[in-house]
Order: structure tokens, then C-alpha cells, then sequence
């Protein structure tokens, strides 16, 4: 398996902040294809966020599924709970979810405040996520 390689830069416009990040769902996409993806999901679906998770380490974590349509009004946590029941991890697997490169938000931020916060110039909120065996 083959991990995101992950470059961030931060882009201020109307004093908003926009993350980038190099991933495999960008490399398989062009900008304007996403950004009309994204574009066409908000109108469709005003009250979700898209979302693209996608998987940074080693190991045998990756998710069969890498875009979501998320409510506003779910937490960060809620979110972890999907990405981990998606995986299928033992309980004694933890993972990390980062928003952005190199962003951990805590578990009871809404969703909707990190896509305002961290959102792509393509209307994506890309997040990634990676784990560890904690108990041996």
C-alpha cells in the first residue's frame, strides 16, 4: 500500500483559510472536475459536507470507501466512529484523524466548524486518517 504523501500550503481569501494537500483522490482528479463535484453536492445537499478521508501510514488500515457526505451538526468524533466502523479495527487499535496535513481537532467540534475552518479551494474537506497498535 502506498501512504499520502501530504504537502499543505495555507491560502487567505476574504479572510477565510483554505488548506491543500496532495493526495491520491486529487492526483486521480482534476481541480475543476472536483470542484464541480463538490459544487453540485452542496447545492444538492446543502446541510453536508463533502468529505475525503484517506489513509497515511503503513499497515493494513485502508478504508473501502473515501468520500463521505456528512451532516453540519456531526461531531469530530462521530466522524472517528464511522472511519473506525468503516475499517473494521480491533478495539485495542487506535487511530488518529487529522484534518488537513497535520491538523487534530477535538472530538467535540462540529463538523461544519472545521470545513469552514479548513476546507479546500476545491470545496472538499480533505482529512486523513493513521494508526497504531497501543497494547502490543
Amino acid at each position: 500500500m502506498q501512504a499520502v504523501t501530504i504537502t499543505a500550503r495555507r491560502f487567505f481569501e476574504d479572510g477565510k483559510t483554505y488548506l491543500t494537500q496532495h493526495t491520491r483522490f486529487k492526483d486521480k482528479h482534476t481541480f475543476e472536475k472536483r470542484l464541480l463535484e463538490s459544487s453540485r453536492i452542496m447545492e444538492k445537499y446543502p446541510n453536508r459536507i463533502p468529505i475525503i478521508c484517506e489513509y497515511v501510514g503503513r499497515g493494513v488500515l485502508d478504508i473501502d470507501r473515501k468520500k463521505y457526505l456528512v451532516p453540519l451538526d456531526l461531531s469530530m468524533a462521530g466522524f472517528l466512529y464511522v472511519i473506525r466502523q468503516r475499517i473494521k479495527i480491533k478495539p485495542e487499535q487506535s487511530i488518529y484523524l487529522f484534518v488537513g496535513d497535520s491538523v487534530m481537532v477535538t472530538g467535540n467540534q462540529t463538523l461544519g466548524t472545521v470545513y469552514e475552518k479548513y476546507k479546500d479551494l476545491d470545496g472538499f474537506l480533505y482529512t486523513c486518517y493513521s494508526g497504531e497498535n497501543t497494547f502490543g
